[in-house]
């Protein structure tokens, strides 16, 4: 059928794709998403679906639209706040769940990774936190909130779960795409907020790291929820922790304590002007030290996708067993051989202020541990491993002169190799905190080699301690306006805000110039095809002619069931062109005005056809995988042929377009088609969702050859999304049910008005459009409304752009 033609040319290129896979150029497997050796850069993948944050506006949405007045407007808006309200409030409340920031960060960003917004996802890293921590790894609880939030965020618009089948509710609002990708940012931003106390950098949080799309509205809910979910936590932790309830005294579940001199010492100050160079100092060692991390621990993971994750999953928990038993021997020996016994003094001062260490045992046993030193004396190396490490951090920033130089550089070296270790194993696990508390340790050592050996007494070791800490998490983590917020939020000292600030700015531009953040790191090494904030300059010598894909399966306005099963059953793709053919009675027009013909002329040449473009790329591409192709290549090209010159204006003016006719095409595909009739004009009408065809066919919506297409019968928009997120597969569908010959009008219910972009485009506007308004199909349609290909996610990485431009520049 021709309905099917593009998809059996897709067919055909993919098979042969796969049989000469040895004889690729490099370009070639970069745009199929393959690599020769393992070692090799891991691409981006083709199987990973996007969202479709773009809203269809077709005929049961329009529906809604006029039965809804000002009263049920008002309804739905105060449900969503409802529901907003309700996901920060049960963000709030767990105070443990997994990692996946990685994963989070693909989903706001458009892409859907399976599983990840599951109830059973949420409960396994809930419980696993709990065990990874209590075991002593080196991993944080406070990072995986954002996860925990992010499900709780995409479950409970839903009032539904697969894992808990039998419990579904009437619930119809908020069945698509974006309502659920807006709910997940409000619950990874409640995540942070819960986890920090900070509800403003949790809001930034999820615009930085994430979110693609954002308006007011969005960034209202947002932050209402961030604030709901950090004094929800606040409200239970301080009433169960002081038995008051009703008072907020503990805002998140890392406090960071207040820093603030002593009132006796005048001399005192948190910083100073002249502190600025040695924390731009600091900077660039954290931002040295997080590119270390990340490379090291991007070859870990490497060595775990190759070794590790293609065996059973037993070797994972022997991996994971394996990293907890080094950690435990390394701790103890640590403490025992490198650990320094120091004289513990009645007065021993907290951050050059007065919260005294009281020499009893249990204040002892408490807060600093003897681990086999002698009474009146303490073990400073075991006081930071043996500590919780929210304790550990708290002493770092606060407690002075009680951890000597070697013992921090030795602590430093051993617990960043080991949470580089641990980072990527198969066990629920945070970044975050490990980075804090590594980080002050470096921080805490610039001080104390500042203050013993170069004489800069009036220095406060908690600050330097603090700005270690985000130099080597904003090394790690490539954060900047969230991460600073974040940190200003814990302390509660704005006057803190302009150096770490600087700090975290040359951290990440230290950083960036050897690798990327440890989440862009995994990220990549899923091949999840994520998209930056923008493209490069250089990116603007291409245009969407030249990154859009020309080969096309696409449906007619009114199509057999026959047809719309085969295209459904043999391709892959999740959205497919409703359009018809540009056919017959063309003239040439008024030959003798040549300022006519010229004008003309002009327009016809600025006209991209998808033939025309198709024959360009054949002969760029010498391994090109059709024979009917490849043999063009080698072929001249010859000049047009007397058709072709026709005028395009008579054209226009001659050719009959009636809005959707009925096409019923009985030609087969064969191999002695030109290459215009296999890439002839179409004439473009609207995009429809794979998902909408296999509803439509489910639901039997259909009308028989000898009735009007006004007989079909009319699905509701509550009908077309009542299976969201998981419909039908077209396998799953039994044909028997099916009459081959009934037609289906799918006019009512594709988007009549996506976005779309001229092939003249450049690359840049083709990536702000799309990434911009959150679009999954971005068709490219030429001046007289044909459509001469589509644009995806895949078309717009890095890494294709990159193949497009080595072509454009080889073909110059």
């Amino acid at each position: 059928m021709a309905g099917c033609r593009g998809s059996l040319c897709c067919c055909c290129r993919w098979c042969c794709c796969c049989g000469d896979r040895e004889t690729r150029t490099p370009e070639e497997l970069t745009i199929l998403g393959e690599t020769q050796e393992e070692e090799d850069e891991i691409l981006p993948r083709k199987d990973y679906e996007s969202l479709d944050y773009d809203r269809c506006i077709n005929d049961p949405y329009l529906e809604v639209l006029e039965t809804m007045d000002n009263k049920k407007g008002r309804k739905y808006e105060a449900v969503k706040w409802m529901m907003v309200f309700a996901i920060g409030v049960c963000t709030g409340l767990p105070v443990a769940a997994g990692s996946g920031i990685p994963e989070i960060k693909c989903y706001l960003n458009g892409v859907k990774v399976p599983g990840i917004v599951r109830l059973r996802t949420l409960l396994c890293k809930v419980f696993g936190v709990l065990f990874s921590v209590a075991g002593g790894l080196f991993v944080g609880k406070e990072g995986p909130m954002i996860h925990s939030g992010a499900v709780v965020g995409a479950g409970l618009p839903q009032f539904q779960s697969i894992s808990l089948r039998k419990i579904q509710f009437n619930f119809p609002y908020f069945r698509s795409d974006r309502d659920k990708r807006d709910f997940v940012s409000a619950g990874a931003a409640a995540g942070v907020a819960a986890a920090f106390g900070a509800p403003i950098g949790g809001t930034l949080f999820s615009l930085e790291e994430g979110s693609s799309f954002w308006n007011q509205g969005l960034t209202w809910r947002v932050l209402f929820c961030s604030m709901s979910a950090t004094f929800t936590l606040n409200f239970f932790r301080s009433g169960i922790q002081f038995g008051s309830w009703g008072s907020f005294q503990l805002p998140g579940l890392l406090n960071f304590g207040e820093f603030k001199c002593s009132d006796s010492d005048k001399k005192c100050h948190l910083w100073t002007a002249m502190d600025l160079g040695f924390f731009i100092a600091m900077g660039v060692i954290g931002g040295l030290l997080g590119a270390t991390f990340n490379c090291l621990n991007k070859r870990l993971a490497k060595y775990r996708m190759r070794n590790v994750h293609p065996k059973p999953k037993l070797v994972r928990v022997l991996e994971s067993l394996l990293v907890s038993l080094v950690t435990t021997v390394v701790v103890f020996v640590a403490s025992m051989v490198l650990g320094e016994c120091r004289q513990v003094t009645s007065a021993a001062q907290v951050g050059n202020d007065s919260i005294p260490l009281q020499v009893t045992s249990e204040d002892v046993n408490s807060s600093i541990k003897t681990f086999f030193c002698p009474n009146e004396t303490y073990n400073d190396m075991a006081t930071l491993f043996f500590n919780p490490q929210e304790s550990a951090i708290l002493q770092l920033f606060h407690q002075d002169s009680t951890f000597s130089p070697v013992t921090l550089a030795l602590f430093f070296v051993l617990y960043f190799s080991l949470a580089c270790w641990t980072y990527g194993i198969s066990v629920p696990s945070g970044l975050f905190v490990p980075s804090l508390l590594c980080g002050a340790a470096f921080g805490r050592l610039v001080a104390n080699v500042l203050k013993s050996y170069i004489g800069l007494g009036h220095i406060y070791s908690g600050t330097f301690a603090l700005i270690g800490a985000a130099a080597f998490l904003g090394g790690v983590v490539r954060m900047t306006i969230s991460l600073t917020v974040i940190l200003i939020e814990s302390t509660n000292e704005i006057t803190y805000g302009l150096p770490i600030m600087i700090t975290l700015m040359v951290a990440k531009w230290t950083g960036d110039f050897f690798n990327k953040g440890i989440y862009d790191i995994h990220v990549g090494l899923r091949g999840v095809p994520l998209l930056e904030w923008e493209t490069e300059v250089e990116m603007d010598k291409l245009r969407a002619s030249d990154i859009m894909e020309p080969n096309l399966t696409y449906v007619y306005p009114h199509t057999r069931i026959q047809s719309l099963v085969s295209i459904l059953r043999t391709t892959v793709h999740h959205a497919f062109p409703v359009v018809t053919e540009n056919r017959g009675n063309e003239r040439e027009f008024m030959k003798g005005n040549q300022l006519i013909s010229n004008n003309i002329k002009f327009k016809k040449s600025s006209i991209l056809t998808r033939a025309g473009e198709q024959r360009r790329r054949s002969q760029s591409m010498k391994s090109y995988p059709s024979s009917e192709l490849r043999n063009m290549c080698d072929e001249h090209v010859t000049s047009e042929e007397p058709g072709e010159k026709e005028d395009l204006l008579q054209q226009m003016l001659e050719r009959r377009y009636t809005p959707y006719p009925n096409l019923y095409p009985d030609q087969s595909p064969s191999e002695d088609w030109t290459m215009e009739e296999r890439f002839r004009p179409l004439t473009f009408h609207g995009l429809i969702l794979r998902s909408q065809l296999v509803t439509l066919l489910v639901r039997g919506v259909c009308y028989s050859e000898s009735q009007s297409s006004a007989s079909q019968p009319r699905l509701s928009y509550a009908e077309m999304a009542e299976d969201y997120p998981r419909y039908p597969d077209i396998h799953d569908l039994d044909l028997t049910l099916l009459n081959p010959r009934m037609i289906v009008d799918v006019t009512p219910y594709m988007n009549p008005a996506p976005f779309t972009v001229s092939p003249n485009t450049h690359v840049s506007q083709v990536f702000n459009l799309f990434r911009t308004m959150g679009l999954r199909h971005l068709p490219v349609v030429n001046a007289v409304g044909e459509i001469v290909g589509v644009i995806t996610r895949h078309n717009l990485t890095h890494e294709f752009l990159q193949a497009r431009l080595r072509q454009h520049y080889q073909a110059l």
